[in-house]
């Protein structure tokens, strides 16, 4: 009879949740970071420090930031000048020097957020750039492989050296950088433009190099002639980041909207695999990335472009088993007539989480720093609890041993410090209060953690700890015993 009367046992803490939570930063013109050019050193590094902490306090786990603009860097180069973004003037190192990239990586990952660092594999200059192009730029350095293409230049995709210098360039930062993954976007042959008074398109100036195809026995089209150039280069920056670094992630972040042939009745717009040369089913059904972020800038109720029908759409072709990951139009929040409601972003991340998505990206982080119309307070609810980013399982990777960890009372009222050492890059912890448990996340190089001794629902009853690994792979869980707690 006395058994009814004692406690029950603790129940297992729930599966740590799993959400991709990321936000793109632009360089280019400026959009996001730095907020302008010629900033000092000590400005700068403030940006990036400020941007870190508004995504760790949102509950974002991931960031993806544009250090390849246009054919120059925002790292420390041997290959590609620094960016006329930066300070100004193309080629222009910061001063006091530093290395903006290993800058990003450090504030990233010092709160347990990821670092995707994102190229614009052709784009050589911007219609945005200011300064002179620097003597060791791609374009003075070897005109040959770049074309004017209305008021921007570009790599020629159909120049082998043009897709080498892509390569390595990557390469070399996968190389040298503690990066979680390497991300391209949308600009491959580049979005068409008119000729001046006429609603023509212009063609990509590419006669050189097609004509050498030709010559040289070539027998396809024109049109899957580029579109193999890309193919060719998408299959290659998969291989080098394996070769490099296999834990390394490949993301791709294309136009919206699939091949016309293959769309969901109703749903029309733009051919990027006509125009840009982007088989984007092709390199999904191939497993050539590792993620896939269709850019659905549209409302949900978008008459031809519905979020949720074009969303389910790359979720059909994903027949390799791939993460779709959507990017969102966060900024598209603005103070103009057409602006959207934060409501939209909200109901779009809720459609995404019920269609099993995975995850989403906002574009971009200058929404969040600006809080437009207190988009900031409907994120903050909608990611209320922390969350993992999703395992990529094909991935070489171990699960990491258990972090040894014990509780303490910490210094003042009303937290328990947790102390932990794990050799991993993640500590995942649980505490429960009257029966229910929270989720949080701590980077494991923080070494320690704190959880409130009291909540509304009760006093501290159990903590849980588990250590996950760069690929997302979780240990065993270990339960921590708590100090005046007696184990149960």
């Amino acid at each position: 009879g006395c058994a009814s009367l004692l406690p029950p046992p603790d129940p297992d803490p729930p599966p740590a949740p799993r959400e991709f939570r990321a936000a793109w930063v632009a360089s280019v013109a400026n959009i996001d970071w730095p907020s302008r050019p010629g900033l000092t050193t000590a400005q700068q590094k403030d940006e990036i420090a400020r941007i870190v902490e508004r995504a760790h306090w949102l509950g974002l786990n991931a960031l993806i930031v544009q250090v390849r603009p246009a054919a120059d860097a925002l790292y420390a180069s041997a290959l590609e000048p620094w960016s006329e973004y930066l300070t100004g003037a193309q080629g222009k190192a910061p001063d006091p020097w530093y290395d903006p990239l290993a800058t990003w990586i450090a504030e990233a990952h010092r709160r347990g957020i990821e670092l995707h660092a994102w190229f614009n594999p052709y784009r050589a200059r911007h219609s945005a750039a200011k300064s002179p192009l620097a003597p060791g730029h791609i374009a003075n350095a070897v005109p040959r492989i770049v074309r004017a293409y209305g008021d921007s230049l570009w790599l020629d995709p159909g120049e082998d050296e043009a897709a080498r210098r892509t390569l390595e360039v990557i390469a070399d930062v996968v190389r040298r950088y503690d990066i979680d993954a390497v991300h391209v976007d949308d600009y491959f042959y580049p979005y068409p433009v008119t000729a001046p008074g006429t609603q023509d398109e212009v063609d990509f100036p590419d006669d050189a190099s097609w004509g050498r195809y030709v010559l040289g026995g070539g027998i396809l089209t024109r049109a899957d002639w580029r579109r193999r150039n890309v193919d060719r280069l998408v299959e290659r920056i998969h291989g080098a980041v394996r070769r490099e670094k296999p834990w390394v992630r490949f993301g791709v972040s294309p136009f919206g909207v699939g091949r016309p042939d293959r769309r969901p009745p109703g749903v029309a717009g733009f051919s990027q695999y006509h125009k840009l040369y982007a088989d984007v089913e092709l390199w999904l059904s191939r497993g050539w990335l590792d993620y896939l972020a269709p850019q659905l800038y549209w409302p949900i109720d978008a008459a031809a472009q519905p979020f949720g029908a074009l969303l389910e759409y790359w979720q059909a072709a994903n027949t390799s088993a791939r993460h779709v990951w959507p990017g969102l139009f966060t900024s598209r929040i603005n103070d103009t007539q057409q602006s959207w409601r934060p409501a939209q972003i909200a109901a779009q991340v809720a459609l995404a989480r019920s269609r099993g998505a995975g995850g989403h990206i906002h574009f971009s982080m200058a929404a969040l720093m600006q809080d437009r119309q207190g988009i900031n307070a409907v994120l903050k609810a909608s990611y209320a609890t922390a969350a993992l980013v999703p395992a990529t399982p094909w991935l070489p990777d171990v699960a990491p041993a258990p972090p040894e960890a014990r509780a303490r009372l910490a210094p003042g009222a009303g937290s328990i410090a947790i102390d932990f050492d794990a050799s991993a890059w993640l500590v995942a912890i649980w505490a429960r209060h009257g029966g229910n448990w929270s989720f949080s996340v701590e980077p494991a190089s923080a070494g320690t953690a704190r959880v409130d001794a009291r909540r509304a629902g009760g006093p501290l009853e159990a903590v849980v700890v588990s250590a996950v690994s760069r690929g997302g792979l979780e240990s065993p869980r270990r339960r921590v015993p708590l100090p005046g707690i007696e184990a149960r």
